[in-house]
Formats: C-alpha cells, structure tokens, sequence
C-alpha cells in the first residue's frame, strides 16, 4: 500500500502537508478541506463523518459548520446532512470569466493538436458535467459533447480522470487506478458509440490539489490519434492546473 492510499481524502500527502506546514492558517486549511469534501458528497455528510474524514475532533467540525453556514457556503437539513450552499454559487459565477480567459485558448490549441474536440468537465456530486468545449476547424465527424452534457463519474475517460485525480480509496476499480497510475484514461464507446475519450486530472497523485475538481480531455470518432492525444491531454492538464494555483 502507498503512502498515498494512507491520506484522508481531501487532504494532501503527509510529506507535502509538512512542507506547507509554516505557509498555512489551519483553521482556513481546515474549511477549505471541509468544502473539498463536502462538494463530493451527493447526499450530503454529517458532523461526525466530516470530522472522521479530517481527522479531528467534532466540536472543531462544528465551528468550521457554523462559520461556513453563516457565510452561505454551506447548508445543513433539519436531519443534520451538510451541503454546500448558495454562496458558493455567488464565488463560482465571479471565476467563471477568469478560468475561460485562460482555459478557452488553451482548448482551442488542444482541439487542433488533436483534431478531435476538446473539453473541460467538472464533477458535480455523482456526475460529470461538461463545462468548456472546443472544437478543431478540420473534421467532418464530430461526438456529440457539448456543454451541459452530464454522465456518471463512473462512465467515459472524464468522470474516470476525476476519480483518478482523487485520493486513493480501497475500494477504487482497477480503470480508476490505471489512470491513476498512467495520469490518463482512455475509454472506447462508453457513452457513445464509437467514441475514444481521453482525459486527465488537473492534479495527480504527488502534485498540490486544487479545489477544482475536474478534468480536461479530447473525444473524437474512432480515428482519433490516441498516441497524440494522450500527450497532448497530459501537457493540457499540466498547464492548466499550474495556472490555477497560486
């Protein structure tokens, strides 16, 4: 077992936590882990598991709750399931135009390279939700991949590359800890017929997480030039999660 199959998802590995150490606030590295994890649960979490998730004792759970509630970042039910809240909606709308000043180009160049279209997707819950596309000028037979689109996490190279950017978990299938390992996926005809994907995290095991959980990848028609597109994707990725960090 790895190291990094030790660390409690949404957190960073031990080493790199360490060497971060003097540069954080813990209680705002706290909350921004919490809303990490909070962001992929799909029905919610409780006090008690984010605290067993964190690794810390539930009454500091419980203040990080309220102080993201007051700030509308989270919500809780009157069952005590915590959600994100509508605040993050306010935050997400105001990086939108950031992120496609610089990630639209960017895909622009990989549909090129690529002759294939190019995306980013985006986890929300359960789903995959696609979020940014580009298609090349060349090419007459295009995938149907547009923005909106949404399929399960499990399905297609884009949900399997979020998973893959994921800490590692026990109970991960073997295609999620292939791309893991390759820092790639490359499915065949999972959401259509015909269709070859290849898509990679925006952070791999190793490398300091984003709080973007998401992807960027190429779908194409079955002529697609894998070998091109695997390296392409990969540089893509690298790139852009470089520009998203500070």
């Amino acid at each position: 077992m790895t190291q990094r199959a030790l660390t409690k998802p949404g957190r960073p590995p031990k080493a790199e936590r360490a060497g971060l150490k003097t540069n954080l606030l813990q209680t705002l590295d706290r909350g921004i882990q919490a809303l990490q994890i909070i962001a992929q649960q799909a029905n919610g979490i409780t006090i008690a598991d984010l605290a067993s998730r964190l690794d810390i004792h539930r009454a500091i759970v419980y203040r990080l709750i309220s102080t993201l509630e007051t700030h509308a970042l989270v919500s809780r039910t009157p069952e005590g399931q915590i959600f994100l809240g509508g605040g993050i909606l306010v935050l997400a709308s105001r990086f939108e135009p950031h992120l496609r000043s610089f990630a639209q180009p960017m895909l622009h160049r990989l549909a090129e390279e690529t002759r294939a279209t190019a995306f980013i997707s985006q986890a929300q819950g359960d789903e995959c939700v696609v979020i940014m596309v580009a298609e090349p000028e060349e090419g007459l037979l295009r995938v149907g991949y547009r923005v909106g689109s949404r399929h399960p996490l499990t399905l297609g190279a884009a949900g399997i590359a979020i998973l893959a950017g994921r800490p590692e978990h026990a109970n991960d299938p073997e295609e999620i800890r292939q791309a893991r390992r390759d820092g790639f996926s490359l499915t065949r005809g999972q959401l259509q017929r015909g269709a070859v994907g290849v898509a990679s995290p925006l952070h791999g095991p190793g490398q300091l997480r984003t709080a973007f959980d998401a992807c960027i990848g190429v779908v194409a028609m079955d002529d697609l030039d894998t070998a091109t597109a695997i390296a392409a994707v990969k540089a893509a990725a690298r790139n852009l999660a470089a520009l998203m960090r500070p």
